[in-house]
């Protein structure tokens, strides 16, 4: 597809790093000749130096021909802008703008209406929603969702205490009882998708899939907490900050708020009624040990500082090893330094939110009937979680999936029919209706097909012959 990104800050830079994974035609505009410079290095871009809400350099740069215009300059004003004439100047086009202001988003279906704009996402609200996933289930360092709250995939470290430490997967689920998939593994930074053969090994970073119910009673029986945390330090006031402490609000969790800001505190204590907001500096470690930070059950640092919340991720791993941390990064360099830091789940927004704009353009690309619902990269972006749904006749229909010809590093891991989610055996078959959660080290699958080793489709039947 051809796709057009206004905006080269890091998330139109993250966002031409995904979509160029995907082979799609992409060309980039700022008014930062240096920042279109950066992105033209390290990916196959073409750069426009100028305004993007400019009808005369849109049409400059093609958009009269593009499929996909996103927006993502840092006001809001401007990339609303830019859709509105994108949708003038190009036939058909898909226009997505990013909208962090809340009075905006608050307004985003009247927007959407009345503009004409596809999509509009929110990083920080994103991150917020993450996070308050990941505090439901705190021992988890990442969780996907899938098919509404029916299946999900947990990713956890195995510690040397761990049931599952030294034990093959062909004997997981009878040594403990449960119904579950071990779906992926990351391994000395080598993500892999495992076999029955497989064995567990302390400090493994283990994906697991199943239904809430199944993957729950697993955590529980390899000895880690699955209830939600009940109070929770966020150190950092600004917009997830106050994202995140808003949604914990309607679920009995004690929430402080610790910001440095005294004018920001005055006005998230008129917002958060339900929060305790404290005014001072998170680098005033008593205050921090005053305030509890050595006995909550949860600690998430959001300053705007990178190396500030490493720093107090660090101490809070330190002085309460037992606290849920959750860190927020604004980019992930030298993810295997990170890896051996004590942070917790990392959370960053741009990289959450372009993963969601990526999965929208993928859903676009289908022309076979399998629309790509959800999409994740997991285990420091190795590993890719699609949930596909079953619409039409396909040549994946009804065929023991121990005879398919899958791709390599791909498996089949939870099957979401009636509304109930199961994870498969080799001699069931996929059906018309049925939503289908595919784990795989590829990237860019688009159709429920690519899963499929390349051409093999041609040998079976599809169309009506199908089903």
């Amino acid at each position: 597809m051809n796709i057009t990104i206004v905006g080269c800050g890091k998330f139109g830079a993250a966002l031409a790093e995904y979509l160029s994974r995907d082979n799609h035609d992409i060309t980039v505009i700022d008014i930062d000749r240096r920042k279109l410079q950066r992105v033209s290095d390290n990916h196959d871009v073409m750069g426009f130096v100028g305004n993007g809400t400019s009808f005369q350099l849109l049409e400059e740069a093609g958009v009269d021909r593009a499929d996909v215009l996103i927006a993502v300059t840092g006001k809001d004003e401007v990339n609303l802008l830019c859709c509105v004439v994108a949708k003038k100047a190009g036939r058909n086009i898909t226009t997505i703008a990013r909208v962090r202001d809340i009075t905006y988003f608050r307004e985003r279906s009247y927007l959407q209406q009345s503009l004409g704009i596809s999509m509009i996402v929110n990083p920080e609200l994103a991150a917020a929603t993450e996070i308050a996933r990941l505090l439901r289930t705190p021992k988890a360092i990442e969780i996907s969702t899938f098919a509404k709250g029916r299946a999900e995939l947990l990713t956890f470290c195995l510690d040397g205490r761990s049931p599952l430490v030294d034990l093959p997967i062909t004997r997981m689920n009878q040594k403990l009882g449960t119904d579950i998939l071990a779906c992926a593994v990351e391994r000395d930074h080598q993500a892999m998708i495992p076999k029955g053969s497989f064995v567990f090994q302390k400090g493994d970073r283990v994906s697991i899939s199943g239904s809430p119910r199944s993957t729950s009673h697993f955590f529980r029986k390899v000895g880690l907490s699955t209830g939600q945390v009940q109070d929770v330090i966020i150190v950092g006031g600004g917009r997830i900050g106050y994202y995140l402490a808003y949604q914990l609000a309607g679920t009995n969790t004690t929430v402080k708020v610790i910001e440095a800001d005294a004018d920001r505190c005055a006005e998230l204590s008129e917002l958060l009624p339900s929060a305790l907001v404290i005014n001072g500096s998170s680098l005033n470690r008593g205050l921090l040990m005053d305030e509890g930070l050595e006995s909550a059950k949860a600690v998430v640092t959001l300053t705007n500082l990178d190396e500030e919340n490493m720093m107090l991720s660090m101490l809070a791993s330190i002085r309460n090893p037992e606290a849920k941390v959750v860190t927020k990064v604004s980019h992930l360099p030298f993810q295997e330094v990170l890896d051996r830091m004590e942070l917790g789940s990392l959370i960053c927004p741009k990289e959450i939110t372009a993963l969601n704009i990526v999965q929208y353009i993928r859903a676009l690309q289908n022309s076979r009937g399998s629309n790509i619902e959800t999409l994740y990269r997991i285990l420091d972006d190795k590993v890719e979680a699609l949930e596909f749904h079953l619409t039409v006749p396909s040549p994946v229909l009804d065929t023991p999936l121990q005879e398919l010809p899958l791709r390599p590093d791909l498996l089949i891991s939870t099957v979401i029919r009636a509304g109930r989610a199961f994870n498969p055996r080799g001699s069931d078959r996929l059906k018309l209706g049925d939503s289908v959660i595919v784990v795989t080290t590829h990237s860019g699958l688009r159709d429920v097909t690519d899963i499929l080793q390349p051409g093999a489709e041609r040998g079976f039947k599809t169309g009506k012959d199908a089903v």
